[in-house]
């Protein structure tokens, strides 16, 4: 996907969620490129960082512009992270869209093997244990840049203790190609 086509989805991801709170309605990105299936990440930002909300899916299952709309709207409207949203507040978030890459699963049987198979500031991670799961996006890296804490605070997401570890713990790796939509204001 090209950089246009990714800030093409940003914008559409703002358009959408201004529809749904009453302002315009909005016209999604064309192209033959927008109905393929994809999987993204939507994440809501106020100016100073604070997060207002983060949603998204890990497999491609939808047309890429069904999906980045449905994750703008759970992310700003569903996330019990975030504040109620009014329309005004649209036009002070970054709006930021993560496409995905395909899940690679990382064959690691001890915590050790995993920490040296991870690529920090690359890797967004999936982890999943008996019907349990988490994600970080590659952007965590940036709050959590020791592989240890980062692979910590997967297991927390996960719903499991930080420290826990079974060999039948599974963990995935994909990649992602971001978009900024920054705050109107902020351009």
């Amino acid at each position: 996907m090209t950089a246009p086509q990714r800030a093409e989805l940003a914008r559409w991801a703002r358009a959408r969620l201004r529809q749904e709170l009453g302002g315009p309605t909005a016209t999604p990105p064309e192209g033959a490129w927008t109905e393929a299936p994809g999987a993204t990440f939507v994440s809501l930002h106020w100016p100073h960082g604070e997060l207002q909300g983060c949603i998204g899916t890990l497999e491609p299952r939808r047309p890429i512009v069904v999906d980045v709309a449905a994750n703008a709207l759970a992310a700003g409207l569903d996330d019990p992270r975030g504040m109620r949203l009014a329309l005004p507040d649209v036009d002070h978030l970054e709006i930021e869209v993560s496409v995905l890459s395909p899940l690679t699963r990382i064959p690691v049987a001890t915590e050790a093997e995993a920490l040296r198979a991870i690529r920090p500031g690359v890797d967004g991670l999936l982890l999943k244990h008996r019907g349990q799961r988490g994600t970080l996006l590659p952007s965590v890296w940036a709050q959590l840049p020791e592989p240890a804490a980062f692979l910590a605070m997967l297991r927390r997401k996960a719903g499991l203790p930080a420290d826990y570890w079974s060999p039948d713990l599974e963990l995935w790796r994909y990649t992602t190609e971001v978009a900024t939509d920054p705050a109107p204001g902020a351009r």
